[in-house]
């Protein structure tokens, strides 16, 4: 054990919570009997206690397997944040098959390759979000052979199947299939498999499983401090582990009500806190600096939040100052993971002060293990920028039907090596500092832009601000900075340039500044860099 590993006892304020189950259809079922008449869900119309929720899940059940799906098929569901995408899930984890989550991003050719690479037997899908056809994206693409069905959970089916026809073939289907299927599930076994967003390449199908998710967002909701008086409003994608996860899962595990929307919008989910009297509300930094900035906050009655957990982005002390002041939250924490990871590895924890969560992204989670490594593999010093490696419950099992990646990414030893560079403190706690193929060097100094961002986002009337490397004929990379300005704020290049000659070592003062309207972000709320690096 090295001196950024965290032993897995527990420790401080680290709890593990006995659950007692360790599958997901094993949490909806506890679930049941510890909060049965509690609402559970609130959305498209409806409220579901968790009874209700658990007896509408079956039902989606009986329909799959009256749909031919088998123990470990692929279960396909593209679509917007929904009552039926979570019934999909569940009911899909129910019989003891697995969730393929598809972004709702993806054109039809990277759909179709998601569906065809995982074999999908069956997908959900839907017709009528931002006016997009999802099915008919996938006409004319020869590449899926392996589906025998397209369900259109919502608008017109078309030639597909509609949502209530396929939910009315399953009543014929004796209930104790269900509970059989139930039955039958292994901690080990897959829960999903979700595709990386193939920024650098073809996507990966990351294998992960019960045991992993079960026990990995216990950890996570009891850390944060979930509980079931929360409620809890998911703007993270269902189809993204932040969603999925530490949405879905955590909810279902402390209890809490799941309150989603489709997409964000800050004048809905500010309508939507005070109606609900929304306490738990995480996602990435852009979203609560959304919420601050708009000028009708005011106007809206926030003051039932209370949990923060957010992530993926530099988060100010300022930020996080005006989060409690202004937006009531008691408790802010930051976290760290990746798909690969079943999207968890380290957190920040209560007691730990606004410039630890600021600055870093916490300590690994207990059972887990972190290493800083150098190119070579050493382990480095404290202080000292290394690639993070993980290694622990959470780890994937691999990626799906590609062995030569999962070797290249999963050493014998179990050690993930993530991509991402961090650097570590005496306690154990990691400030990931960038990807580490987003690092530029400039004149021989390794810059990492995270580390500049986090600097920048200090500086006066900046929303947003991502930096990226540019090519230069002297000193090989300089660094560029895209900024987003706060509403009635004024930034000039040259003044940001000159203050961060001030604040910074020279190989880290941006050479270019350049002020735009708004961030090119993925359905998560992650920057998209890539875009950014072509228009430069």
């Amino acid at each position: 054990m090295n001196e950024y590993d965290v032993a897995s006892e527990p420790s401080g304020d680290d709890e593990i919570s006995d659950l007692g189950v360790a599958t997901i259809p094993a949490v909806v079922d506890r679930a049941v009997a510890l909060y049965g008449d509690r609402e559970a869900f609130v959305g498209d119309g409806v409220r579901l206690s968790y009874s209700e929720l658990a007896a509408e899940v079956d039902r989606v059940a009986k329909a799959l397997l009256a749909a031919g799906v088998d123990t470990g098929d692929r279960v396909g569901i593209w679509g917007p944040n929904s009552l039926r995408w979570l019934l999909s899930a569940l009911a899909t984890y129910r019989i003891g098959a697995t969730v393929v989550p598809i972004n709702t991003r993806f054109k039809g050719s990277e759909a179709a390759y998601v569906l065809g690479t995982a074999g999908a037997r069956v997908l959900l899908t839907v017709t009528d979000f931002l006016d997009t056809d999802y099915p008919g994206l996938l006409v004319g693409n020869n590449t899926v052979h392996s589906l025998k069905s397209i369900v259109v959970m919502s608008g017109d089916a078309g030639t597909n199947l509609a949502w209530d026809d396929f939910v009315a073939a399953g009543v014929d289907v004796p209930d104790a299939e269900v509970t059989i299927r139930s039955a039958a599930i292994n901690p080990d076994d897959l829960s999903d498999i979700m595709f990386t967003s193939g920024t650098t390449g073809q996507p990966k199908g990351a294998m992960l499983t019960h045991a992993a998710t079960v026990r990995g967002f216990d950890a996570w909701a009891t850390v944060v401090g979930l509980r079931d008086t929360d409620r809890y409003l998911i703007v993270n994608p269902f189809f993204h582990t932040f969603g999925l996860k530490s949405g879905i899962v955590a909810a279902l595990i402390k209890g809490a009500t799941i309150v989603p929307l489709k997409m964000f919008d800050v004048r809905a989910a500010m309508q939507m806190i005070e109606d609900e009297r929304i306490s738990m509300l995480p996602g990435p930094p852009s979203i609560y600096q959304t919420i601050l900035d708009h000028p009708d906050v005011a106007s809206f009655d926030l003051s039932s939040l209370r949990l923060a957990v957010t992530g993926a982005a530099p988060v100010s002390v300022e930020l996080i100052r005006r989060m409690r002041e202004e937006l009531h939250f008691e408790t802010v924490v930051t976290g760290y993971g990746l798909t690969e990871s079943t999207g968890i590895i380290t957190m920040c924890r209560h007691a730990d002060p606004d410039e630890t969560i600021s600055q870093t992204s916490g300590r690994a989670i207990p059972g887990m293990e972190v290493r800083l490594v150098d190119d070579s593999g050493n382990d480095v010093a404290v202080g000292t920028p290394g690639e993070v490696l993980a290694r622990g419950y959470t780890i994937m099992r691999g990626y799906f039907a590609n062995p030569e990646a999962t070797a290249e990414t999963i050493d014998a030893d179990g050690w993930l090596a993530t991509g991402d560079i961090a650097v570590g403190d005496e306690r154990g706690y990691i400030q990931i500092t960038d990807r580490k193929k987003d690092m530029f060097i400039m004149g021989g100094f390794n810059a990492y832009p995270a580390e500049i961002e986090r600097a920048l986002s200090t500086y006066p009337g900046v929303s947003q601000v991502a930096v990226i490397g540019v090519p230069d004929q002297r000193m090989g990379e300089v660094g560029k900075a895209f900024i987003v300005a706060k509403p009635g704020a004024e930034i000039v290049p040259d003044d940001v340039i000159a203050w961060c000659r001030s604040s910074m070592a020279n190989y880290k003062v941006p050479r270019f500044v350049e002020v735009v309207d708004a961030m090119p972000m993925n359905a998560s709320g992650k920057i998209l860099k890539f875009e950014l690096r072509n228009r430069s």
